[in-house]
């Protein structure tokens, strides 16, 4: 797989063909599973984003600690009355990706895209436009390689775990993996979609990772919701011509030294930032008065 954007770029255009067509190559080389295993394999993976994101729109899942517990039936049911501020197609994705991050804390199915952690954000983002737009599964499944090669150049420079790189790892890779997608979607070229993950990962550039009890929850949920409005509107101003001076491959190493130099205490150790408050502290030490010992070397 190519490691700089510009490379891509041009073997594109060289041969008229996206980045989904290069990922797609690059798995078939690299893996023993045939075009139509992987592109079904795609279909399942997508279909069971589509149950995440929209399984907890009309429902409330019930978690050990209750801190994020029926967030997207409030968002959802906000979204039908008209008065949000960034209208109802975004609350409504919003509410998608808190669906997805309550199913994963009650230990539900979810795709890691490209983490737990940052597992609401894609899926939002692609069945959304789906439904506004009625794509059909097969570009929704281009959409995702597409989202793929990102990732792919992402994970070459630097990481998608919390506890190396920081949340803008996670819900920074989904973000920018997110918005390629997205401009994907609407036929947009590959230096288009590079300029979208660009945005959309220089703007949470330094991110911490402070969930409390070191669970994956809170402040992640909102991360997450955020993290959809993130790829949206990095997405719209790729479209809109507005170009990154950093080509994506610079952003991604530079993402990846940022991380490496944030303290311990915030990379997913659940000591420093919300999780080291002092609300955060008492809710982690009821969390292991509970007796969930997945957390102790936090202490």
């Amino acid at each position: 797989m190519f490691r700089k954007a510009s490379e891509v770029i041009e073997e594109c255009e060289s041969r008229g063909v996206h980045i989904k067509d290069l990922v797609l190559e690059e798995e078939l080389k690299s893996s023993q599973i045939n075009k139509d295993d992987i592109l079904f394999n795609l279909t399942q993976m997508f279909k069971v984003m589509e149950e995440s994101a929209t399984g907890n729109l009309n429902h409330e899942t019930k978690t050990a600690m209750g801190m994020i517990d029926g967030f997207a039936k409030k968002m959802n049911a906000y979204s039908k009355e008209g008065k949000s501020i960034t209208g109802n197609f975004v609350t409504e994705a919003m509410a998608m990706a808190f669906s997805t991050l309550e199913i994963s804390a009650a230990m539900g199915e979810i795709v890691a895209s490209p983490t737990a952690g940052s597992s609401g954000i894609l899926p939002a983002i692609l069945y959304s436009l789906k439904k506004r737009e009625g794509f059909s599964d097969e570009k929704m499944v281009d959409a995702m390689l597409t989202a793929i090669g990102i990732g792919k150049i992402i994970g070459y420079y630097g990481s998608f775990a919390g506890a190396e790189g920081g949340c803008q790892a996670e819900t920074g890779s989904g973000a920018a993996m997110g918005a390629a997608a997205a401009c994907f979607l609407y036929d947009q070229s590959p230096e288009v979609c590079f300029h979208a993950a660009s945005f959309a990962f220089l703007h949470v550039l330094g991110l911490v990772c402070d969930p409390i009890a070191g669970l994956v929850e809170y402040p992640c949920t909102f991360r997450n919701a955020s993290g959809v409005v993130n790829a949206f509107i990095s997405a719209d101003m790729a479209m809109a011509g507005i170009t990154s001076i950093v080509p994506f491959d610079e952003v991604c190493k530079a993402a990846g030294e940022v991380g490496s130099t944030l303290p311990e205490a915030l990379r997913e150790t659940g000591i420093g930032g919300i999780a080291g408050t002092e609300t955060g502290r008492k809710i982690r030490k009821k969390f292991f008065a509970l007796g969930n010992d997945s957390t102790k070397e936090n202490k």
